[in-house]
């Protein structure tokens, strides 16, 4: 796996959605094709998102109000409400660009194999789509990794 890159061992046939692609369309999509996620694409093919099995499986997740405290007039949150105003959003999405990611990390064609699987293990990601320049030409998962380290 030393001398490889993310060239040599990526999926050239991406399955890709676009932002008006519909929720229930992308259910569908992963379904068909088996897969648990997806780059969105715009129509230039450059990468605006990606979106997941578990950003679908958010849409029906219990949305719990942040705990707070009433003090005289005010409320005070005890935490964050950033991540509740997020699931609410998500909560009512009924196109892609409403539970999409939008700062997607990306590799380059010519990429190291042994650094797309740093950067799968530090980010904490399960598939990256690659970029030729700013065109997306591929997508490694995990598994491709797995094979690439087989040697099949």
């Amino acid at each position: 796996m030393k001398d490889l890159t993310a060239a040599d061992i990526m999926k050239k046939n991406v399955v890709t959605v676009k932002e008006e692609t519909t929720v229930e369309d992308l259910a569908r999509l992963l379904s068909k094709h088996k897969i648990s996620g997806a780059p969105v694409v715009n129509d230039n093919n450059q990468v605006v998102g990606i979106v997941s099995e578990g950003d679908l499986v958010s849409l029906d997740a219990d949305i719990h109000f942040p705990h707070y405290v009433q003090f005289l007039d005010s409320v005070i949150f005890l935490e964050s409400t950033k991540k509740f105003e997020e699931r609410v959003r998500k909560a009512a999405a009924t196109a892609v660009a409403d539970i999409m990611i939008a700062d997607v990390i990306t590799v380059q064609k010519d990429t190291p194999a042994h650094e797309v699987a740093t950067v799968m293990t530090d980010k904490r990601v399960n598939r990256l789509p690659v970029l030729d320049g700013d065109i997306l030409v591929g997508i490694i998962t995990r598994a491709d990794l797995v094979r690439a380290i087989s040697g099949r």
